[in-house]
This record gives C-alpha cells, sequence and structure tokens, in this order.
C-alpha cells in the first residue's frame, strides 16, 4: 500500500511512518534501517557530545543508506544548555533537508532552518503550545499525546482528543505521536485528518535497534499498564519504564516535591544508558518508555515491522469500505 500525504511529500519517503528523536537510542544504524524500509527516521542531537560528533553520525548514516532522513534537536528545559545552535548549524551544513524539534522554545532553531529552506516538524504535547509554534513559522506539527513515553507536557490530554482537535484547529499538516505502534492507529490518524504516524518506543524493540536483546524482550513482555510518571514536582514530567527505581524517585518526590537534587542520581541519562547497552537490567534506572507497550508483541526488522502496518492500516480501509457498501 502506497499513501501519499503532506508528510511523504515533504520528507520525501514512501511511506507516512516516523522514527522520532530518542536519547541514547536514535544512532545511524537504527535511522538507516528505518530510511531504507521507506520510513523518515531522525539521528538524535543531544545523543551526540558536540555539535562535530553530529556532524560524524550524519555521514555515517549517509554511508548505510541513500533515503532522506532527519535529525531531531530537543531544547530541555532543565540541565546544562547544549549548543543548540552549533547542532542546526551542521545539520544546515551537511543538507538536512527536515529537522525535528521538541521542548521548550526553538524559535532560534527555526529561525536558522526557515533562513535556508530546511523544514521543521515540531513536536507539542498540547494545542496551547502547536498554536504557538505555528505562530513562529514550523511547517508541520507532531501532535503528542498525553499517552507517549518520554516528555508528555503538562496538561495530560490523550490522543483521543488532541488529534482530531489539532487537525480541525491548525493550519499546517499534523502528524500524530505516542504511544504509536501499529496499523490500526495509523488508519485512524489519517481519517481524522493527520498526515502520519511518529513513533519511538516501537521502533526499539526492532532487529536493528542498537539496545540489548534483553531490553528489548523487556518491551515485548510488558503491558501497556507499565509505565509511570516521573520528575512532576520538578515541572518536567517524564513517562518511563515502571520498576523500582521509577518508584523511588516517585517516593521521593511525595516527601520532597520539587528538590530535584534529592532525585538526580536516579534520573540521570548515563544510566539507563547502562541498561540499554551494558547491563540489560530493565530496573536499575529510569528509561522512557510509551503504553505503546501494550501493542509491541515481537522484535521484527524495520522493513518488516513497516511492511505489517502499511498492511493493516490498507485492511483497516478495506474493512470500512466493505460496511460502508
Amino acid at each position: 500500500m502506497k499513501l501519499r500525504t503532506a508528510f511523504t511529500e515533504m520528507t520525501g519517503v514512501e511511506r507516512p511512518l516516523m522514527c522520532g528523536g530518542m536519547h541514547y537510542v536514535g544512532y545511524a544504524e537504527l535511522v538507516a534501517a528505518v530510511a531504507n524500509a521507506g520510513c523518515f527516521g531522525c539521528i538524535t542531537a543531544l545523543t551526540q557530545p558536540n555539535p562535530e560528533e553530529l556532524r560524524k553520525e550524519i555521514r555515517k548514516c549517509r554511508g548505510l543508506t541513500s533515503k532522506p532522513f532527519g535529525v531531531n534537536i530537543t531544547l530541555l528545559p532543565v540541565g546544562t544548555v547544549p549548543d543548540y545552535e552549533g547542532f542546526a548549524r551542521v545539520c544546515i551544513e551537511e543538507g538536512i533537508k527536515v529537522i525535528e524539534t521538541a521542548g521548550q522554545k526553538p524559535q532560534v532553531v527555526v529561525e536558522m532552518c526557515k533562513k535556508v529552506g530546511v523544514k521543521v516538524i515540531h513536536k507539542c504535547t498540547s494545542m496551547r503550545h502547536a498554536i504557538s509554534a505555528v505562530n513562529y513559522g514550523v511547517d508541520m506539527i507532531s501532535m503528542d499525546g498525553f499517552e507517549c513515553g518520554g516528555h508528555p507536557g503538562g496538561d495530560d490530554v490523550t490522543n483521543w482528543v488532541l488529534l482530531p482537535k489539532a487537525c480541525a484547529k491548525l493550519k499546517i499538516p499534523i502528524i500524530v505521536s505516542g504511544a504509536c505502534a501499529n496499523g490500526r492507529q495509523l488508519a485512524a490518524a489519517l481519517t481524522m485528518g493527520a498526515h502520519g504516524m511518529n513513533m519511538g518506543t516501537r521502533w526499539i524493540a526492532t532487529k536493528e535497534s542498537p539496545v540489548l536483546p534483553k531490553m528489548k524482550q523487556v518491551l515485548v513482555d510488558a503491558d501497556e499498564r507499565q509505565t509511570t510518571l516521573v520528575m512532576r514536582s520538578v515541572g518536567n514530567t517524564e513517562r518511563v519504564f515502571k520498576n523500582a527505581t521509577a518508584d523511588k524517585v516517585r517516593e521521593i518526590e511525595a516527601e520532597s516535591p520539587g528538590d530535584f537534587e534529592l532525585i538526580r542520581p536516579y534520573v540521570a541519562g548515563l544510566a539507563y544508558k547502562e541498561s540499554f547497552y551494558e547491563t540489560g537490567d530493565a530496573n536499575s534506572s529510569i528509561w522512557s518508555c510509551g503504553q505503546s507497550l501494550g501493542l509491541i508483541d515481537s522484535v521484527p526488522s524495520c522493513q518488516d515491522l513497516a511492511d505489517e502496518i502499511m498492511k493493516d492500516c490498507e485492511d483497516c480501509f478495506n474493512r470500512v469500505n466493505q460496511a460502508r457498501l
């Protein structure tokens, strides 16, 4: 099944499926596999220690695929400020045509991109943030529901309300993001007016994903109840895998709300990098994942996953057409 949408036209890919930025996951190998499957993958800029290392990762990806791919630049609300402008400059210099932004106040990156014709897909978790993003010139919105892994914002609105409202009210194309994993969801999103689907957690459980097989199996074995929210008390809510470490963070937050220093040792990114690549211990760190856990039951190749999603989407449309006859 081939679908032509505003998303496929803007990105130059064959299928309206995206692999958004994921810290310590969005490396060249996975992004190239997503691209070779006809989808749009994004290298995660902040996984690289500096802009020049990002340049090397972009070039590495180009050696693995001739298909289009992008870069994610997430602007963090807390912590040391990365060189966002440097990352954006490298993307422009390396000929990246589409950048995914996320986080707070990406105006500087958006302005740099607009000057040279680079397109921007901005991930938002609320209508108010999406409206602001449209006003400062982004080209597409990735509307991220409360079910998502990572940072769902503070409005707690799910995709079932957020997506149709965004498609009806916003003047630029929308793709759906947050707990997305299969063709039924893609069909529903397209029916509501979206132009594509952005997945994160689902791509982790693929053969080309760089994380340890043991961690991929955790995603297969888990269900939709096995996520929880941490860092709400410090204004940086994150949906993560529900384990002993997450429970400890929630306990600390309940006793001392707003004190980031008390939870810092548990939420440091390097801890879950160890889980992903060294120990395979799903319980020893805080790591992001969405409620799409409940829809993951296998570890296919990126090609097979994309093929399956598109077939399931087509089957959904066929059932609807038959019901109308």
